[in-house]
């Protein structure tokens, strides 16, 4: 393992502190927490949204925090859920006095520990509600759904339902945006190389050299199925007819897609894919509204692409491509 660390014991620690002095112009480390959070609150009479996540994504999800996006990431150490206690410091930072909205990525430490910090919030008497992401069509049946792991596609909602809170909407109606997001979005991906952990320098999972994983989660869990190394245009294939069928996504359709590499894939390659991706989705009709291409979920240096959709309409066009200035977010491609 060679990777430009220090001490592997304070590798979140050191992450934090380049992160908030990169950035130090618009986001700040709340004092005393592993809270993430904007530098200036937005205004009164606005819910605020956060979400809890493991570092080691990066920018995920600390990338996410800016206007038009979350308020705060409660973050905890590698691949691990950061407590109830420091999402209940979250929850504090980012209340406004019209509540505040859990986005709740649907992982096991994630869903427990929200659920208890969401229980501790309403005892403090705040306005909560929780929201679980889920969006990987690996990782559960169709009649199932509420059982798929929250992937990439939740960034669909960290920036609609993120700006959707900015105009001053209720606690409820910005309940209903995230669950509408969540309900449009399906995601798939593929690996071709493991990543490998900062802290103990082990390797998440083994695949041929030859193989491709199809299914394999954002901590390494384990793929839907293999197959061997193919070229871009046909896994663009298989993964767009799998991601299609689920919905279903349909003729006369409008996907923001995003196209995210897992932490080792270069910039190359995922244009090459993307491209594919708008070839064949423009062979059934569907139509690609401003996609978002690049590192936004990772696993470290783990090879392979996250491919999502989110059905939009009018209104999710107008919050999906509506400016940010969140570190982790791109510019939006015409």
């Amino acid at each position: 393992m060679k990777k430009f660390i220090n001490e592997p014991d304070n590798i979140v620690n050191d992450t934090m502190e380049g992160f908030v002095n990169a950035y130090s112009d618009r986001l700040k480390k709340v004092e005393g927490s592993n809270v993430i959070a904007r530098k200036a609150k937005k205004g009164k009479g606005k819910v605020g949204v956060i979400i809890g996540n493991g570092s080691g994504h990066e920018p995920a999800c600390i990338g996410f925090v800016g206007k038009n996006m979350l308020d705060c990431n409660a973050y905890g150490g590698i691949f691990a859920a950061p407590g109830p206690d420091t999402l209940l410091e979250a929850i504090e930072e980012a209340d406004n006095g019209e509540g505040v909205v859990v986005l709740i990525s649907n992982h096991a430490g994630d869903v427990i520990n929200s659920k208890m910090a969401l229980d501790m919030a309403e005892d403090d008497d705040f306005n909560v509600a929780g929201v679980i992401l889920y969006d990987d069509i690996a990782s559960a049946k169709k009649e199932e759904e509420e059982e798929r792991r929250g992937t990439v596609g939740t960034l669909f909602n960290y920036k609609i339902t993120g700006t959707y809170a900015e105009e001053k909407h209720s606690l409820e109606e910005v309940v209903k945006m995230a669950e509408k997001v969540r309900n449009n979005t399906r995601s798939l991906s593929v690996a071709t190389v493991p990543g490998t952990s900062p802290i103990t320098g082990q390797k998440m999972f083994e695949i041929a050299d030859d193989e491709i994983e199809i299914g394999m989660g954002v901590h390494g869990e384990e793929a839907a199925c293999n197959m061997k190394m193919d070229t871009a245009k046909n896994i663009a294939k298989i993964m767009c007819d799998k991601l299609i069928e689920d919905k279903p996504y349909s003729d006369g359709d409008e996907l923001a897609v995003i196209v995210n590499g897992c932490g080792q894939t270069t910039y190359m390659e995922l244009l090459i894919f993307f491209n594919e991706v708008r070839k064949y989705l423009k062979s059934k009709n569907i139509k690609v509204y401003k996609p978002g291409i690049g590192n936004f979920v990772t696993t470290q240096e783990m090879g392979g692409i996250a491919l999502s959709f989110c059905k939009v309409d009018e209104e999710l066009k107008l919050l999906w491509s509506k400016e940010t200035d969140a570190p982790g977010f791109p510019k939006l491609l015409p």
